[in-house]
Protein backbone atom coordinates (compact mmCIF):
# COMPACT_ATOMS: atom_id res chain seq x y z
CA UNK A 1 0.00 0.00 0.00
CA UNK A 2 1.13 3.34 -0.88
CA UNK A 3 0.33 6.36 0.89
CA UNK A 4 0.23 9.94 0.24
CA UNK A 5 1.41 12.89 2.58
CA UNK A 6 -0.76 13.70 5.09
CA UNK A 7 0.62 17.13 6.10
CA UNK A 8 -1.93 19.78 4.66
CA UNK A 9 -0.08 23.06 2.77
CA UNK A 10 3.40 20.74 2.39
CA UNK A 11 5.13 19.20 -0.22
CA UNK A 12 6.79 15.94 -0.38
CA UNK A 13 10.53 15.47 -0.02
CA UNK A 14 10.25 11.90 -1.90
CA UNK A 15 9.11 8.68 -0.80
CA UNK A 16 10.68 5.88 1.85
CA UNK A 17 10.20 2.07 0.16
CA UNK A 18 8.99 -0.58 2.96
CA UNK A 19 9.87 -3.67 2.66
CA UNK A 20 9.87 -7.09 4.37
CA UNK A 21 11.86 -8.00 7.07
CA UNK A 22 11.27 -11.78 6.02
CA UNK A 23 12.12 -11.66 2.21
CA UNK A 24 12.80 -8.70 1.52
CA UNK A 25 9.71 -7.60 -1.26
CA UNK A 26 8.34 -4.10 -1.79
CA UNK A 27 5.32 -3.77 0.56
CA UNK A 28 4.57 0.20 0.22
CA UNK A 29 5.65 3.52 0.53
CA UNK A 30 4.76 6.83 2.33
CA UNK A 31 5.85 10.20 1.14
CA UNK A 32 8.32 12.01 3.60
CA UNK A 33 8.92 15.97 4.69
CA UNK A 34 11.55 17.92 4.78
CA UNK A 35 12.06 20.50 7.45
CA UNK A 36 10.13 22.93 5.37
CA UNK A 37 7.31 19.97 5.92
CA UNK A 38 7.95 19.69 9.26
CA UNK A 39 7.09 23.10 9.54
CA UNK A 40 3.47 22.67 7.98
CA UNK A 41 3.01 19.89 10.19
CA UNK A 42 3.51 22.12 13.43
CA UNK A 43 2.05 25.43 12.12
CA UNK A 44 -1.08 22.82 11.31
CA UNK A 45 -0.99 21.14 15.29
CA UNK A 46 -0.75 24.54 16.49
CA UNK A 47 -3.56 26.23 14.76
CA UNK A 48 -5.88 23.66 15.69
CA UNK A 49 -4.75 24.21 19.21
CA UNK A 50 -4.13 27.99 19.79
CA UNK A 51 -7.72 28.68 19.23
CA UNK A 52 -9.58 27.35 22.23
CA UNK A 53 -13.15 27.69 20.17
CA UNK A 54 -11.83 24.84 17.76
CA UNK A 55 -11.05 22.69 20.53
CA UNK A 56 -12.84 19.38 20.36
CA UNK A 57 -15.63 18.85 23.07
CA UNK A 58 -15.75 16.14 24.91
CA UNK A 59 -18.75 14.16 23.09
CA UNK A 60 -17.23 14.69 19.67
CA UNK A 61 -14.83 13.36 20.79
CA UNK A 62 -16.36 9.69 22.47
CA UNK A 63 -17.94 9.68 18.84
CA UNK A 64 -14.82 10.02 16.70
CA UNK A 65 -13.23 6.98 19.08
CA UNK A 66 -16.33 4.76 18.29
CA UNK A 67 -16.18 5.07 15.02
CA UNK A 68 -12.66 4.52 15.03
CA UNK A 69 -12.97 1.30 16.79
CA UNK A 70 -15.76 0.22 14.24
CA UNK A 71 -13.71 1.14 11.36
CA UNK A 72 -10.96 -1.09 13.07
CA UNK A 73 -13.23 -3.65 12.77
CA UNK A 74 -14.45 -3.38 9.31
CA UNK A 75 -10.38 -3.14 8.18
CA UNK A 76 -9.54 -5.96 10.46
CA UNK A 77 -7.69 -8.16 7.83
CA UNK A 78 -6.37 -5.09 6.13
CA UNK A 79 -4.41 -3.87 8.86
CA UNK A 80 -3.26 -7.16 10.18
CA UNK A 81 -1.77 -8.27 6.52
CA UNK A 82 -0.31 -4.82 6.48
CA UNK A 83 1.38 -4.97 10.21
CA UNK A 84 2.37 -8.61 9.55
CA UNK A 85 4.03 -7.74 6.11
CA UNK A 86 5.99 -4.43 7.03
CA UNK A 87 6.86 -5.68 10.96
CA UNK A 88 7.25 -9.41 10.24
CA UNK A 89 5.39 -10.47 13.66
CA UNK A 90 3.78 -13.77 13.15
CA UNK A 91 0.21 -13.06 12.18
CA UNK A 92 -1.13 -15.34 14.90
CA UNK A 93 -0.01 -12.46 17.32
CA UNK A 94 -0.75 -9.53 15.27
CA UNK A 95 -3.92 -10.81 15.26
CA UNK A 96 -3.90 -10.45 19.08
CA UNK A 97 -2.26 -7.55 18.51
CA UNK A 98 -4.97 -5.92 16.60
CA UNK A 99 -7.59 -7.00 19.14
CA UNK A 100 -5.72 -5.14 21.81
CA UNK A 101 -5.34 -2.06 19.95
CA UNK A 102 -9.32 -2.25 19.48
CA UNK A 103 -9.94 -2.46 23.01
CA UNK A 104 -7.49 0.47 23.39
CA UNK A 105 -9.54 2.84 21.58
CA UNK A 106 -12.54 1.53 23.52
CA UNK A 107 -10.61 2.59 26.89
CA UNK A 108 -9.69 5.81 25.69
CA UNK A 109 -13.51 6.16 25.73
CA UNK A 110 -13.74 5.46 29.40
CA UNK A 111 -11.01 8.03 30.07
CA UNK A 112 -12.78 10.69 28.63
CA UNK A 113 -15.89 9.73 30.90
CA UNK A 114 -13.95 9.39 33.74
CA UNK A 115 -12.01 12.80 33.39
CA UNK A 116 -12.74 15.29 36.03
CA UNK A 117 -10.93 17.68 38.64
CA UNK A 118 -11.39 17.79 42.23
CA UNK A 119 -12.31 19.69 44.78
CA UNK A 120 -9.49 21.68 46.86
CA UNK A 121 -10.90 22.73 50.31
CA UNK A 122 -11.19 26.03 51.14
CA UNK A 123 -12.20 28.52 54.17
CA UNK A 124 -10.20 26.45 56.17
CA UNK A 125 -8.51 29.38 57.94
CA UNK A 126 -9.05 33.36 57.34
CA UNK A 127 -6.42 33.26 54.59
CA UNK A 128 -8.94 31.28 52.38
CA UNK A 129 -12.53 32.51 53.85
CA UNK A 130 -15.75 32.82 51.28
CA UNK A 131 -14.08 30.80 48.70
CA UNK A 132 -14.45 27.79 46.83
CA UNK A 133 -11.90 26.22 44.28
CA UNK A 134 -11.74 22.98 42.20
CA UNK A 135 -9.83 22.25 39.14
CA UNK A 136 -10.66 21.16 35.60
CA UNK A 137 -8.60 18.82 32.88
CA UNK A 138 -7.72 20.93 29.58
CA UNK A 139 -5.33 19.31 26.88
CA UNK A 140 -1.76 20.05 27.46
CA UNK A 141 -1.27 21.33 23.79
CA UNK A 142 0.58 19.88 20.67
CA UNK A 143 1.85 16.25 21.01
CA UNK A 144 4.76 14.76 18.75
CA UNK A 145 5.07 11.32 18.99
CA UNK A 146 7.83 9.35 17.90
CA UNK A 147 7.02 5.43 17.99
CA UNK A 148 8.72 1.78 17.57
CA UNK A 149 8.53 -1.12 14.67
CA UNK A 150 7.67 -3.85 16.98
CA UNK A 151 4.18 -3.23 17.62
CA UNK A 152 2.81 -0.83 14.73
CA UNK A 153 -0.75 -1.17 15.28
CA UNK A 154 -0.81 -1.21 19.00
CA UNK A 155 1.93 1.22 20.17
CA UNK A 156 0.34 3.93 17.86
CA UNK A 157 -2.93 3.48 19.25
CA UNK A 158 -1.38 4.00 22.65
CA UNK A 159 0.23 6.97 21.54
CA UNK A 160 -2.62 8.46 19.13
CA UNK A 161 -5.69 7.34 21.25
CA UNK A 162 -5.45 8.92 24.38
CA UNK A 163 -3.71 12.09 22.28
CA UNK A 164 -7.03 12.65 20.89
CA UNK A 165 -8.53 11.92 23.65
CA UNK A 166 -7.17 14.26 25.77
CA UNK A 167 -8.14 16.86 23.22
CA UNK A 168 -4.13 17.40 21.42
CA UNK A 169 -3.57 17.60 18.53
CA UNK A 170 -0.76 14.76 17.24
CA UNK A 171 1.87 14.39 14.93
CA UNK A 172 3.08 10.87 14.90
CA UNK A 173 6.38 9.34 13.65
CA UNK A 174 6.56 6.29 13.40
CA UNK A 175 9.95 3.67 12.86
CA UNK A 176 11.03 3.74 9.61
CA UNK A 177 10.99 0.18 9.38
CA UNK A 178 7.00 -0.23 9.72
CA UNK A 179 5.19 3.44 8.78
CA UNK A 180 2.45 1.96 6.85
CA UNK A 181 0.53 1.32 9.52
CA UNK A 182 0.72 4.16 11.38
CA UNK A 183 -0.40 5.87 7.69
CA UNK A 184 -3.50 3.60 7.83
CA UNK A 185 -4.46 4.32 11.43
CA UNK A 186 -4.21 7.93 10.46
CA UNK A 187 -6.52 7.74 7.54
CA UNK A 188 -8.67 5.74 9.08
CA UNK A 189 -9.30 8.30 12.14
CA UNK A 190 -9.81 10.75 9.24
CA UNK A 191 -12.66 9.06 8.37
CA UNK A 192 -14.13 8.54 11.91
CA UNK A 193 -14.63 12.02 11.60
CA UNK A 194 -11.21 13.70 13.15
CA UNK A 195 -10.75 16.93 11.24
CA UNK A 196 -7.88 17.89 9.38
CA UNK A 197 -4.73 18.72 10.96
CA UNK A 198 -5.46 16.80 14.58
CA UNK A 199 -3.85 13.59 13.92
CA UNK A 200 -0.80 14.20 10.96
CA UNK A 201 1.20 10.97 10.31
CA UNK A 202 4.77 12.04 8.75
CA UNK A 203 7.97 10.46 7.93
CA UNK A 204 11.18 12.69 7.83
CA UNK A 205 13.90 12.61 5.27
CA UNK A 206 16.76 12.43 8.04
CA UNK A 207 16.86 12.01 11.41
CA UNK A 208 17.90 15.47 11.88
CA UNK A 209 14.17 16.48 10.59
CA UNK A 210 13.03 14.16 13.08
CA UNK A 211 14.80 15.81 16.09
CA UNK A 212 14.17 19.34 14.42
CA UNK A 213 10.82 18.36 14.78
CA UNK A 214 10.97 16.68 17.99
CA UNK A 215 12.71 19.83 19.95
CA UNK A 216 10.71 22.47 18.04
CA UNK A 217 9.75 24.96 20.65
CA UNK A 218 5.96 24.46 19.65
CA UNK A 219 5.30 20.86 21.21
CA UNK A 220 3.96 20.94 24.21
CA UNK A 221 4.40 17.08 24.30
CA UNK A 222 7.08 14.52 23.79
CA UNK A 223 6.04 11.07 23.31
CA UNK A 224 8.82 8.30 22.67
CA UNK A 225 9.10 4.82 22.65
CA UNK A 226 12.01 3.28 20.93
CA UNK A 227 15.61 2.85 21.78
CA UNK A 228 16.94 4.13 25.18
CA UNK A 229 20.22 6.02 23.37
CA UNK A 230 17.58 7.92 21.15
CA UNK A 231 15.07 8.50 23.38
CA UNK A 232 17.64 10.12 26.17
CA UNK A 233 19.50 12.27 23.27
CA UNK A 234 16.01 14.03 22.78
CA UNK A 235 14.74 14.39 25.64
CA UNK A 236 18.13 16.51 26.83
CA UNK A 237 17.53 18.80 23.39
CA UNK A 238 13.85 19.62 23.94
CA UNK A 239 12.50 22.71 24.49
CA UNK A 240 11.94 24.73 27.93
CA UNK A 241 8.87 23.48 28.92
CA UNK A 242 8.52 20.45 26.67
CA UNK A 243 6.65 17.67 28.71
CA UNK A 244 8.02 13.87 27.55
CA UNK A 245 7.37 10.70 28.03
CA UNK A 246 10.16 7.93 27.39
CA UNK A 247 8.99 4.27 26.77
CA UNK A 248 12.58 2.41 26.10
CA UNK A 249 13.80 -1.22 27.22
CA UNK A 250 15.16 -3.44 29.49
CA UNK A 251 17.05 -7.13 30.03
CA UNK A 252 13.77 -8.47 32.08
CA UNK A 253 15.02 -10.87 34.51
CA UNK A 254 13.01 -14.13 35.90
CA UNK A 255 13.21 -15.65 39.97
CA UNK A 256 12.86 -19.20 39.42
CA UNK A 257 12.26 -20.62 43.24
CA UNK A 258 12.66 -25.06 43.67
CA UNK A 259 9.10 -25.08 44.44
CA UNK A 260 8.23 -23.38 41.43
CA UNK A 261 5.37 -25.32 39.59
CA UNK A 262 7.81 -26.03 35.92
CA UNK A 263 4.95 -27.57 34.20
CA UNK A 264 2.67 -24.37 34.53
CA UNK A 265 5.37 -21.78 34.13
CA UNK A 266 7.68 -23.03 31.53
CA UNK A 267 5.66 -22.59 28.72
CA UNK A 268 4.70 -18.86 29.49
CA UNK A 269 9.23 -18.33 29.52
CA UNK A 270 8.99 -20.17 26.63
CA UNK A 271 6.18 -17.89 24.86
CA UNK A 272 7.53 -14.89 26.18
CA UNK A 273 11.26 -15.21 25.45
CA UNK A 274 10.52 -16.28 21.90
CA UNK A 275 7.84 -14.27 20.70
CA UNK A 276 8.09 -12.38 17.71
CA UNK A 277 11.59 -13.22 17.82
CA UNK A 278 12.02 -11.45 21.23
CA UNK A 279 11.89 -8.04 19.79
CA UNK A 280 9.75 -7.00 23.03
CA UNK A 281 10.97 -4.06 25.61
CA UNK A 282 9.78 -7.34 28.54
CA UNK A 283 10.68 -10.28 26.61
CA UNK A 284 12.06 -12.61 29.03
CA UNK A 285 15.88 -13.00 28.71
CA UNK A 286 17.77 -13.32 31.64
CA UNK A 287 16.17 -16.52 33.81
CA UNK A 288 18.03 -17.05 37.39
CA UNK A 289 16.42 -20.03 38.52
CA UNK A 290 18.01 -22.76 42.13
CA UNK A 291 20.73 -25.15 41.72
CA UNK A 292 18.37 -27.95 41.68
CA UNK A 293 16.42 -27.23 38.99
CA UNK A 294 18.55 -24.96 36.95
CA UNK A 295 19.55 -27.79 34.09
CA UNK A 296 16.03 -28.67 34.11
CA UNK A 297 14.67 -25.10 33.47
CA UNK A 298 17.35 -24.63 30.26
CA UNK A 299 16.20 -28.03 28.73
CA UNK A 300 12.84 -27.23 29.29
CA UNK A 301 13.18 -24.37 27.69
CA UNK A 302 15.24 -25.53 24.78
CA UNK A 303 12.96 -28.13 24.00
CA UNK A 304 9.61 -25.77 23.62
CA UNK A 305 12.03 -23.34 21.93
CA UNK A 306 12.94 -25.93 19.44
CA UNK A 307 9.15 -26.59 18.86
CA UNK A 308 8.48 -23.36 17.48
CA UNK A 309 8.14 -22.94 13.97
CA UNK A 310 10.38 -20.38 12.61
CA UNK A 311 9.53 -18.73 9.03
CA UNK A 312 7.27 -16.63 7.36
CA UNK A 313 5.21 -14.91 9.37
CA UNK A 314 1.92 -14.45 7.23
CA UNK A 315 2.03 -18.57 7.71
CA UNK A 316 -0.55 -19.20 10.21
CA UNK A 317 1.66 -21.73 12.46
CA UNK A 318 4.62 -19.66 12.76
CA UNK A 319 5.55 -18.97 16.30
CA UNK A 320 9.31 -16.52 15.47
CA UNK A 321 9.53 -14.87 12.42
CA UNK A 322 12.00 -12.68 11.24
CA UNK A 323 14.17 -9.74 13.36
CA UNK A 324 13.52 -6.68 11.59
CA UNK A 325 16.88 -5.93 9.88
CA UNK A 326 19.39 -8.30 8.62
CA UNK A 327 22.34 -6.17 10.94
CA UNK A 328 20.34 -7.10 13.72
CA UNK A 329 21.21 -11.06 12.69
CA UNK A 330 24.56 -10.13 12.85
CA UNK A 331 24.70 -8.58 16.08
CA UNK A 332 23.20 -11.37 18.05
CA UNK A 333 24.80 -13.60 15.97
CA UNK A 334 28.33 -12.30 17.48
CA UNK A 335 26.84 -11.69 20.94
CA UNK A 336 25.75 -15.33 21.09
CA UNK A 337 29.30 -16.38 20.03
CA UNK A 338 30.83 -14.30 22.34
CA UNK A 339 29.02 -15.57 25.38
CA UNK A 340 30.09 -18.90 23.97
CA UNK A 341 33.67 -17.75 24.45
CA UNK A 342 33.27 -16.68 27.33
CA UNK A 343 31.99 -20.01 29.32
CA UNK A 344 28.69 -20.34 28.19
CA UNK A 345 27.18 -23.51 27.52
CA UNK A 346 24.87 -23.50 24.45
CA UNK A 347 21.82 -25.48 25.21
CA UNK A 348 19.69 -25.21 21.60
CA UNK A 349 19.71 -22.98 18.86
CA UNK A 350 22.82 -20.11 18.81
CA UNK A 351 22.77 -20.30 14.74
CA UNK A 352 21.51 -17.88 11.87
CA UNK A 353 18.79 -20.03 9.76
CA UNK A 354 19.03 -16.96 7.05
CA UNK A 355 19.99 -13.31 7.06
CA UNK A 356 16.56 -12.61 8.34
CA UNK A 357 15.90 -16.15 10.54
CA UNK A 358 18.03 -16.89 13.99
CA UNK A 359 17.17 -20.13 16.08
CA UNK A 360 15.64 -20.10 19.07
CA UNK A 361 18.55 -20.07 21.21
CA UNK A 362 18.96 -21.15 25.07
CA UNK A 363 22.46 -20.43 26.87
CA UNK A 364 23.30 -22.00 30.36
CA UNK A 365 25.40 -19.84 32.83
CA UNK A 366 26.72 -17.15 30.81
CA UNK A 367 29.28 -15.22 32.52
CA UNK A 368 28.27 -11.63 34.42
CA UNK A 369 29.81 -9.36 31.99
CA UNK A 370 28.77 -11.37 28.85
CA UNK A 371 26.24 -9.23 26.68
CA UNK A 372 23.60 -11.01 26.68
CA UNK A 373 23.25 -10.41 30.53
CA UNK A 374 24.39 -6.77 30.42
CA UNK A 375 22.20 -5.31 27.35
CA UNK A 376 19.30 -5.63 25.63
CA UNK A 377 18.77 -8.95 23.65
CA UNK A 378 16.07 -7.93 21.86
CA UNK A 379 16.20 -11.75 19.72
CA UNK A 380 15.06 -15.05 20.35
CA UNK A 381 17.97 -15.26 23.00
CA UNK A 382 17.15 -16.58 26.89
CA UNK A 383 19.99 -16.59 29.31
CA UNK A 384 19.43 -19.49 32.58
CA UNK A 385 21.81 -19.17 35.46
CA UNK A 386 21.90 -21.10 38.70
CA UNK A 387 21.89 -19.47 42.46
CA UNK A 388 21.76 -21.38 45.62
CA UNK A 389 20.95 -18.24 47.68
CA UNK A 390 17.66 -16.50 46.56
CA UNK A 391 19.58 -12.60 47.55
CA UNK A 392 22.03 -13.68 44.74
CA UNK A 393 19.45 -14.18 42.39
CA UNK A 394 17.96 -10.81 43.22
CA UNK A 395 21.52 -9.41 43.36
CA UNK A 396 22.45 -10.61 39.82
CA UNK A 397 18.91 -9.51 38.65
CA UNK A 398 19.09 -6.46 39.57
CA UNK A 399 23.25 -5.71 37.99
CA UNK A 400 22.05 -4.07 35.08
CA UNK A 401 21.55 -0.55 34.46
CA UNK A 402 17.84 -1.33 33.70
CA UNK A 403 14.51 -1.65 35.29
CA UNK A 404 11.48 -2.42 34.01
CA UNK A 405 9.09 -5.92 34.33
CA UNK A 406 9.92 -8.40 36.35
CA UNK A 407 9.07 -11.82 37.52
CA UNK A 408 9.35 -14.57 40.52
CA UNK A 409 8.06 -18.28 40.53
CA UNK A 410 7.15 -19.77 43.55
CA UNK A 411 4.53 -21.39 45.20
CA UNK A 412 5.53 -19.98 48.93
CA UNK A 413 3.68 -16.79 49.81
CA UNK A 414 6.68 -15.43 51.51
CA UNK A 415 9.42 -16.02 48.54
CA UNK A 416 7.21 -14.24 46.27
CA UNK A 417 6.80 -11.35 48.21
CA UNK A 418 10.37 -10.60 48.99
CA UNK A 419 11.47 -11.16 45.73
CA UNK A 420 9.06 -8.29 45.08
CA UNK A 421 10.25 -6.07 47.90
CA UNK A 422 13.75 -6.46 46.41
CA UNK A 423 13.89 -6.90 42.94
CA UNK A 424 14.51 -3.20 40.95
CA UNK A 425 11.45 -3.40 38.41
CA UNK A 426 8.49 -0.84 38.15
CA UNK A 427 6.07 -4.38 38.15
CA UNK A 428 7.12 -7.86 39.23
CA UNK A 429 4.45 -10.59 37.71
CA UNK A 430 4.50 -13.50 40.24
CA UNK A 431 3.75 -17.13 38.83
CA UNK A 432 4.21 -15.19 35.58
CA UNK A 433 5.91 -14.20 32.65
CA UNK A 434 7.69 -11.02 32.37
CA UNK A 435 5.65 -9.81 28.78
CA UNK A 436 2.18 -9.37 30.93
CA UNK A 437 0.48 -6.50 29.98
CA UNK A 438 -3.09 -5.30 29.72
CA UNK A 439 -3.27 -2.00 27.87
CA UNK A 440 -4.95 -0.38 31.19
CA UNK A 441 -2.30 -0.47 33.62
CA UNK A 442 0.41 1.29 34.28
CA UNK A 443 3.79 0.39 32.16
CA UNK A 444 6.88 2.31 33.43
CA UNK A 445 10.36 2.15 32.66
CA UNK A 446 12.63 3.09 35.36
CA UNK A 447 16.45 3.95 35.14
CA UNK A 448 17.58 3.58 31.89
CA UNK A 449 14.21 1.94 31.01
CA UNK A 450 12.38 4.97 30.85
CA UNK A 451 10.69 7.91 31.89
CA UNK A 452 7.32 8.59 33.27
CA UNK A 453 4.47 6.20 32.90
CA UNK A 454 2.58 4.43 30.19
CA UNK A 455 -0.58 2.83 29.74
CA UNK A 456 -4.02 4.15 28.34
CA UNK A 457 -5.31 5.85 31.36
CA UNK A 458 -1.86 7.42 32.34
CA UNK A 459 -1.06 8.72 29.24
CA UNK A 460 -4.27 10.27 28.98
CA UNK A 461 -3.64 12.18 32.65
CA UNK A 462 0.15 13.09 31.09
CA UNK A 463 -1.32 14.96 27.83
CA UNK A 464 -3.30 17.23 30.53
CA UNK A 465 -2.88 19.67 32.84
CA UNK A 466 -5.25 20.46 35.47
CA UNK A 467 -5.93 23.86 35.74
CA UNK A 468 -7.47 25.59 38.97
CA UNK A 469 -10.56 27.95 39.92
CA UNK A 470 -10.73 29.90 42.50
CA UNK A 471 -14.29 31.95 43.59
CA UNK A 472 -14.67 34.32 46.23
CA UNK A 473 -17.75 35.33 47.04
CA UNK A 474 -18.87 36.65 50.82
CA UNK A 475 -21.98 34.27 49.91
CA UNK A 476 -19.93 31.57 50.78
CA UNK A 477 -19.18 32.73 54.15
CA UNK A 478 -16.06 31.83 56.13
Amino acid sequence: MDYTLQVPNATSAGQLAVTSPYDGRHVGSVEIVDLAGVDHALKNATACFDDKNNWLPADRRINILRKMAVLMEENYQRIVDQAVAEGGKPVVDTRIEMDRAIDGILNCIECIRGNAGHEIPMRLNPASANRIAFTHKEPIGVVVAVSAFNHPINLIVHQIGPAIASGCPVIIKPASDTPLSAFLLADLFKQAGLPEGWCQAVMTDSNETAQALVTDQRVDFFSFIGSAKIGWMLKSKLSAGTRCALEHGGAAPVVIAEDADLDDIMPLLAKAGFYHAGQVCVSVQRIFAHHRIAREVAERLAELGNNMQVGDPADKNTDIGPLIRHRETDRIEQWVNEAVEEGAELISGGKRINDALYQSTVLFEPKEHSKVRQLEVFAPVVCVNSYTELDDAIHSANAVPYSFQAAVVSKNIDTAMYAFKHLNASAVMINDHTAFRVDWMPFAGLKQSGYGVGGIPYTFNEMQIEKLAVLRSTALGG
